[in-house]
């Protein structure tokens, strides 16, 4: 328990009870937690132009919709963000520029249009010259300088810059020779054995290969290969890798759960005359099942998997009313033993025993949402036979993921080429964590192999620490810091992982816990709060999840730290009583630099930092 006066205590557990009983009140009739993801001007777009590739005249009442919402919700200097909370951004405003032209609504929202363009042209510029190229000195958009400025964004990773320019493209926004300007994609290789994809160092990321498929495919039909030898194997290959497509795709139609993904697939085939296809007619029942009453489209459809088990770690640290009843675990367990892939996945062709981030059929197994599940299953006691078959089975899994490095990626064991399916340490700590807690119930052999697994795991962390002893996670991001990345975040969580390793007597814990405390310390804003990064603009999500981390230090605190931890959790306490700190921040990385934020967050970390300050 944190220090501090008898009235500051019992404002202090006015905060969690108010907290602790508002998450719960979120619960949906199964007794699990949904959630609720941020709207997306982008993902809006996407859809806005499928639907527009496919029959403009058919789903005119979703287009106009859609196009009323992003007429209504840019930003005040003219461009978009990813939410109705982020700054504007060069490939959320294309999208949304291209998606008026798409639907040939140009004049009926010409102010909107106009924003844009300028938005763009100022944009694009200014890109180019931060890359040291020339440009133009004028107001005018060009579109060459827009698609420099587009592909300069995302570097070798071709996962969203050329679905990018693809739709510029089907919106009529590139001029003459638009696919000509795209890159090719070597579709092809989708119709080799999934075995050699990690060999093949592919310029999309791993869960990408529907777009790889349907926009290479694209591309070819468009502008074909000038190589004879190219043009005639990607002739051949084509309606394999259509086969393969169909196979890949869930029964609702939405991969990854994604509206872009799913959108930037199902114009690509509508783009080839191919809007009768079986791929591109279950994408719109998809799109159409998934709008929102307002019009807009979220970036996925739920986080359902990964949110319980965020709530469920974080009630098990509040002494109040975090104690659910049996009926109430039993539930969230049967419910989350259900959730558990019990055979190789189609898509990434995962073997059986991991979890993804939602119970709907798109979801694919990844690391961050299997170490979740198990945790989760631990935290609610009363461990059976079947959880406890279960939970090996997902210390397996994560086993077989470890890459060579030490460190955890995301998907896939060794596709490394690209950023999102490298080894994150945030992953890598979330790992160690649920290695932990389950290696004393899997048997004497497992055990061993687990703590191998730690050591590596431990080494990849020390590797990747930064300088001023900050590490750096993959899947969340602060628009505010400097390269969009979010330390806060990274370091809370490998230090919740270091100080259960120092527990438990793992080597070199201590040394790498000492300096990352430094870092969080002198990362805390004068208000008392952090935000994702020194000098960032303090949130709930980020000072929650900092005071979580430090409330897990069984040493003394310094007392620089200890005041740290007063002043943070006094900012919180405060934001509980004003009322604001339901607030969410778009925090969430998802693929491609697109952010989100999710409803469920703040009341999340808030019970998990006030509940474990309360206990320690």
């Amino acid at each position: 328990m944190i220090a501090g006066s008898a009235g500051f205590q019992t404002r202090l557990r006015a905060a969690l009870e108010k907290a602790t009983n508002a998450l719960l009140a979120e619960r949906d009739a199964r007794g699990v937690w949904v959630g609720e993801l941020s709207s997306s001007a982008l993902s809006t777009a996407t859809a806005v132009v499928a639907l527009a590739a496919v029959d403009r005249a058919r789903h005119a009442d979703l287009i106009a919709r859609g196009l009323a919402w992003l007429a209504l919700h840019r930003n005040s200097d003219g461009g978009w963000g990813d939410t109705v909370r982020s700054k504007s951004n060069i490939s959320t405003t294309a999208l949304c520029w291209a998606a008026f032209g798409a639907a040939r609504a140009d004049e009926k929202f010409r102010e909107a249009v106009n924003d844009a363009e300028r938005w763009l042209a100022r944009g694009s510029q200014a890109s180019c010259q931060r890359g040291g190229a020339s440009s133009p000195s004028n107001s005018a958009l060009d579109s060459d300088l827009l698609v420099r400025a587009i592909a300069d964004r995302y570097g070798k990773d071709r996962t969203f810059s050329v679905p990018i320019l693809m739709t510029l493209a089907i919106a009529g926004r590139l001029g003459e020779n638009a696919w000509r300007r795209l890159p090719h994609l070597p579709f092809e290789l989708a119709a080799l054995p999934h075995q050699i994809f990690g060999a093949l160092r592919m310029p999309v990321v791993s869960y990408a290969l529907p777009a790889l498929i349907a926009l290479g495919q694209a591309i070819h039909h468009h502008a074909p290969a000038r190589n004879p030898l190219a043009r005639w194997i990607r002739r051949l290959s084509k309606n394999r890798t259509l086969r393969v497509l169909e196979t890949i795709q869930p029964p609702n139609g939405g991969f990854l759960e994604a509206t872009p993904l799913t959108s930037f697939v199902t114009m690509a085939l509508a783009s080839m005359g191919l809007a009768a296809h079986p791929v591109a007619r279950k994408g719109v029942e998809f799109l159409r099942a998934s709008v929102r009453a307002d019009g807009s489209w979220p970036v996925d459809t739920n986080l359902a998997t990964w949110t319980t088990t965020l709530a469920v770690k974080a009630l098990a640290h509040d002494p109040l009313v975090g104690h659910l009843s049996p009926p109430e675990k039993n539930a969230i367990r049967e419910w989350l033993l259900a959730q558990q892939y019990r055979v190789v996945h189609p898509y990434t062709h995962a073997a059986p025993g991991g979890w993804a981030w939602t119970d709907l059929p798109g979801g694919v197994p990844d690391a961050d949402d299997t170490a979740g599940a198990l945790l989760a299953l631990h935290c609610l006691g009363d461990i059976d036979a079947r959880t406890r078959e279960a939970a090996a089975a997902g210390v397996a899994w994560l086993l077989g993921l470890q890459n060579r490095d030490g460190g955890i990626p995301t998907f896939c064991r060794g596709w490394g080429a690209l950023p999102f399916d490298r080894s994150s340490p945030d992953l890598t700590a979330h790992a160690i964590r649920a290695w932990l807690a389950w290696r004393d119930c899997s048997g004497e052999k497992s055990a061993s192999r687990v703590n191998g697994a730690i050591r590596r795991a431990v080494a990849f962390l020390a590797k990747n620490q930064r300088g001023d002893g900050s590490w750096m996670p993959l899947w969340f991001g602060n628009e505010h810091a400097l390269g969009d990345g979010n330390p806060a975040y990274g370091t809370a969580h490998v230090v919740i992982a270091l100080q259960e390793l120092d527990a438990c007597g793992f080597e070199n814990a201590a040394r790498l816990l000492g300096r990352a405390l430094e870092w969080l310390a002198a990362a805390q804003n004068a208000d008392g709060g952090w935000g994702g990064a020194p000098g960032c603009p303090s949130s709930v999500e980020e000072t929650a999840l900092v005071l979580e981390a430090l409330a897990t230090v069984s040493a003394p605190l310094t007392d620089a730290l200890q005041n740290a931890v007063s002043r943070g959790v006094g900012w919180l306490v405060e934001k509980v009583e004003s009322g604001t700190w339901r607030e969410p921040a778009p925090i969430g990385f998802y693929f491609a630099k697109l952010w989100y934020h999710e409803r469920l967050y703040p009341l999340i970390f808030t019970v998990g930092a006030l509940g474990r300050s309360r206990v320690n």
